[in-house]
């Protein structure tokens, strides 16, 4: 045990050289960039973890989570009824079986945007959006548009978030445009954070907590990969923005409330058909996959061969290697499919399949939209935002998968590393 926070740290360094490896310009590399990168991910780690106060306040958040769902089963047991957790006309003999994610889970989307949009024309999220921007700009030495934009991606999202900033959007640079797509893919939004927190909560204590967190740290980690593979000019102060800059408007409170469930259910639709697909699509490869003979005593699944594809990756993080096919299984699910598929097939593992600190590294590893459905709807949508950038937004896609995922690998090794 001793020698796995040596493991974890081995593999920040490589997983720096592998973002340097694919730089576009390796002569750009500032290891005082990288340094002070590093330094605030484990600075906000060690606050957020080890302090008690903030450790407590973390566990606290339960109560949010508690709240919302009750809250949310009740507005679903009034219209689903009981397949919406309300009473049942009949005696339930399996308990565990009367869960229906579609019904249940999932509508915490819409109660969440909902909330996040009254937040916002509350100047509830501006204000914490603008310090973040502030905080990042200070720190990590970008400008203010791509600050703002990319603070913003923890509460609004990955396509969302450019929204912010759209009158900039055809002036940034194409290393702003990378770093921007690169955090959004590096982070969750909070409009799925509560949904996600509901579905960790048995394997991880404090869920909301450590998913708030790990969107927090994964930030100035998505900026510091973005700064590695596209790097920019030396004397480039960066794309400013005004401070009175109007953001998103809402005529009144229940205008916020109204747009933000009409948001949310588009984000709840495309979530369910996405699940739908990609489950199917998974049983079709295995279905395809199962006449190949056995290897090494068990048929070969995707999850099998993403495991093994995926298995140096968490090992760079810390995981040991006798847990390293698991939770590599669970990466190249989170990458290939996306992460809600992950943390469900998390969540139901058997007991000891990951130890508690495997667990807690995949939970921060595994906490962004780097896959490839979110790339092509990130490059949807800011294509829509800024037509003119279209070809840079498109050639970049790709490279943004990968940053995204070397960024939250990042984030699952500090943890690794102070576990």
């Amino acid at each position: 045990m001793p020698l796995l926070p040596l493991q974890s740290a081995f593999g920040l360094a490589v997983l720096v050289a592998l973002a340097w490896g694919l730089s576009e310009r390796k002569s750009a590399f500032s290891p005082r960039l990288v340094l002070t990168g590093i330094a605030i991910q484990i600075a906000v780690a060690l606050l957020m973890l080890k302090l008690p106060a903030a450790r407590e306040g973390l566990l606290a958040l339960n109560v949010a989570v508690d709240a919302l769902t009750e809250a949310t089963k009740a507005g679903t047991g009034l219209v689903f009824g009981y397949l919406g957790g309300g009473p049942a006309p009949f005696e339930i003999k399996q308990p565990a079986a009367s869960f229906v994610l579609g019904f249940q889970a999932l509508p915490l989307v819409l109660v969440m945007s909902a909330l996040s949009a009254l937040l916002w024309h509350w100047r509830v999220l501006p204000a914490v959006t603008r310090a973040f921007a502030f905080v990042l700009q200070k720190s990590m030495g970008i400008g203010g548009a791509v600050g703002l934009a990319s603070a913003s991606t923890m509460f609004l999202g990955m396509v969302e978030a450019p929204l912010l900033i759209r009158p900039y959007l055809e002036r940034l640079t194409r290393a702003e445009l990378f770093m921007m797509m690169t955090v959004g893919l590096a982070s969750v939004s909070g409009t799925v954070l509560v949904l996600y927190a509901s579905i960790l909560e048995p394997v991880i204590h404090g869920a909301l907590g450590q998913i708030l967190v790990a969107s927090l740290i994964s930030l100035p980690a998505g900026i510091t990969v973005a700064r590695l593979m596209v790097p920019e000019d030396k004397d480039f102060a960066g794309t400013g923005v005004a401070h009175d800059e109007p953001l998103i408007e809402y005529e009144s409170s229940m205008d916020a409330v109204t747009r933000g469930t009409i948001d949310g259910l588009h984000l709840l639709l495309n979530i369910l058909a996405m699940l739908v697909v990609m489950v199917a699509l998974v049983a079709l490869v295995n279905i395809i996959l199962g006449g190949l003979p056995d290897l090494w005593g068990a048929p070969v699944t995707l999850q099998r061969l993403l495991g093994w594809a995926f298995a140096p990756l968490v090992w760079l993080m810390g995981v040991p290697s006798s847990e390293i096919g698991t939770a590599g299984q669970l990466m190249g699910t989170k990458t290939i499919l996306n992460e809600l598929i992950a943390y469900i097939d998390l969540a139901h593992l058997p007991a000891g399949a990951l130890s508690p600190r495997s667990t807690l590294i995949m939970v921060y590893a595994m906490c962004g939209f780097a896959n490839l459905g979110s790339v092509g709807i990130l490059i949807g949508g800011l294509t829509a935002l800024a037509p003119s950038r279209r070809s840079d937004i498109v050639k970049l896609g790709t490279r943004a998968i990968v940053s995204g995922t070397l960024a939250t690998s990042m984030t699952g090794a500090v943890i690794g590393l102070i576990a």
